[in-house]
């Protein structure tokens, strides 16, 4: 059933011209955090992990997001699909991330990033892409809602490589 939901969800995004701000999400708290909130500026979408060698760019993209404050924003969206590195409950990824690494953007709810019932962000932000391929890649949208760009979990947060993507949007 809940693939049979999604299916529709996407297939109705695609099929009645939906955009990005049309999806919704749920916070780590459970509440709705509709990305048309975001409307009219660009985001950066991370799926993020607790357990990953690439945890500690969650330091550097609370420095992104404090760089660019009011410009840009930032949402973390917590997966377990890569090696089980995110085993802990949405409320305890969102501690553990505030704790150790001092994060104040939005995170959302554990998803699913890759197969058959990935979140309809996912299957959004990939189009006719390929799969996400490990934890911490990063997708730039701009504040149209297009996917400008998208960086592998190498690119650093602070790298020029993002933030020269980020300042070219906001020109």
């Amino acid at each position: 059933m809940r693939f049979l939901m999604s299916f529709l969800l996407a297939f109705s995004f695609n099929a009645f011209g939906g955009s990005f701000y049309d999806l919704e999400i749920k916070s780590a708290k459970g509440e709705k955090l509709p990305l048309s909130q975001m409307q009219g500026k660009p985001a950066l979408l991370v799926n993020i992990a607790t357990k990953c060698g690439y945890t500690p760019q969650l330091d550097d993209l609370e420095k992104l997001s404090k760089k660019y404050a009011g410009k840009i924003t930032i949402i973390g969206l917590p997966s377990n699909d890569f090696g089980g590195q995110t085993p802990e409950g949405n409320e305890k990824v969102a501690e553990f991330c505030r704790l150790n690494y001092g994060v104040s953007f939005p995170l959302t709810e554990k998803i699913k990033v890759v197969g058959d019932n990935k979140h309809p962000i996912y299957k959004f932000l990939i189009g006719e892409g390929k799969e996400v391929g490990w934890n911490f890649e990063k997708f730039l949208v701009d504040k149209t809602g297009r996917v400008v760009n998208r960086f592998p979990s190498s690119t650093e947060p602070l790298s020029q490589n993002l933030t020269g993507a980020i300042d070219k949007l906001l020109k």
